[in-house]
């Protein structure tokens, strides 16, 4: 294989963290070489599970989910698309065809009243599917909102044990910014002078084993705030955070795998690889969870 030889005394990016202190990669445009890598994965055989919830109205988004990661998604690679929902009927529907080595899995899963509670249950089905039957079918496992779509590739540069993604809305900001859950009773209780990077949590990954541990964690701690009576200010998103910072993500993506174009132009951002869907939150959720999910957004937008 031919390709330009590395050089010592030149990094590809300075404009940007490529390593964490714990020495975790940080992915970004022009950090790899993705010849490389995909020959390093080929020779291992390398099979690649995607989790995606379609609850409720959720499910129209399935169809240009699926689309775009077929010309986007771990071109080349064996995966499987494994899709949670309350509606397998209008999933089938879409009768997507896929070519050999890639299929589409729908897995009907019971739906709830509230997103938040969605948005939770999704680290308990995950972490029982994990043992029951994605160790027995996949290497790695890739978790991530529907209401998406890849624009640009994504591949096996994203693998790794354990790994995680910066949150665009907090990418570069302060601890004081970013919205841990700072309230002492909580089990995703993280100190004022404490915290990494603030991670996303529509999108994380790794192995079977390790997304186990860490759905497992997420699962417990969120069962054990709701019997004190507690919900996290950011639900699921804010246990993963307070297992990252004691679990190291063993590789970190950086804002290009998961955008949303309301951000804008960033200097920052070669490649937008992943984004999000625009969408009326209101024929998607109802009035209210709809409003408090655009003020966040706008939050986000500010920062």
């Amino acid at each position: 294989m031919l390709y330009e030889k590395p050089e010592a005394l030149k990094p590809p990016r300075t404009d940007v963290l490529m390593m964490t202190p714990w020495f975790a990669p940080i992915v970004w445009d022009g950090t790899y070489n993705i010849d490389i890598l995909n020959a390093q994965f080929h020779q291992r055989g390398v099979r690649v599970g995607i989790t995606v919830f379609a609850i409720k109205k959720y499910v129209v988004f399935i169809k240009t989910f699926v689309e775009t990661a077929e010309k986007f998604f771990m071109v080349g690679h064996d995966v499987n698309y494994y899709v949670f929902t309350d509606r397998a009927d209008e999933v089938r529907q879409y009768n997507i065809t896929l070519p050999a080595g890639r299929r589409l899995v729908v897995l009907e899963v019971p739906a709830y009243k509230r997103w938040q509670e969605v948005s939770m249950r999704r680290m308990e089905m995950i972490r029982d599917y994990s043992r029951q039957r994605f160790v027995n079918e996949v290497d790695y496992l890739v978790c991530v909102d529907v209401d998406m779509k890849f624009t640009d590739d994504v591949g096996v540069e994203i693998l790794s044990d354990l790994f995680g993604t910066l949150h665009p809305g907090f990418y570069g900001a302060p601890r004081s910014r970013c919205t841990y859950e700072r309230r002492s009773q909580s089990e995703a209780y993280i100190p004022a002078d404490e915290g990494d990077f603030y991670y996303a949590g529509g999108y994380f990954g790794g192995t079977i084993e390790e997304v186990y541990k860490l759905t497992n964690f997420c699962h417990n701690a969120m069962m054990a705030d709701k019997q004190k009576n507690i919900e996290a200010v950011w639900h699921d998103e804010s246990y993963l955070n307070k297992y990252f910072l004691y679990h190291k993500p063993t590789k970190i993506l950086s804002p290009e795998y998961l955008w949303d174009n309301g951000f804008g132009t960033r200097e920052f951002l070669k490649r937008r690889r992943f984004v999000a869907v625009p969408k009326n939150h209101n024929a998607i959720r109802n009035r209210r969870e709809a409003g408090a999910k655009r003020k966040v957004t706008e939050k986000f937008h500010r920062s």
